[in-house]
């Protein structure tokens, strides 16, 4: 896989994904909140973690430096 997601983008991704699995379970919100809530942040956490996210190669997007897009 090809490095698409860097920079300060990825502990960004790190820390709202920890905040939005956070709210989901803590919060007290309906199960439908809830959910979504966990499946964001569980997105999120795994994208920035990785550097990888589909939607950016769907897309074209890359925030990776030239030099950290090498293969994983």
């Amino acid at each position: 896989m090809m490095c698409n997601v860097g920079g300060i983008e990825r502990p960004i991704r790190i820390g709202v994904g920890l905040l939005a699995i956070m709210i989901g379970l803590f919060a007290g919100f309906s199960a439908a909140i809830t959910g979504t809530a966990l499946a964001v942040g569980a997105i999120l956490l795994l994208t920035g973690a990785v550097g990888y996210c589909p939607l950016f190669t769907l897309f074209g997007i890359s925030t990776c430096t030239p030099a950290s897009g090498m293969k994983k």
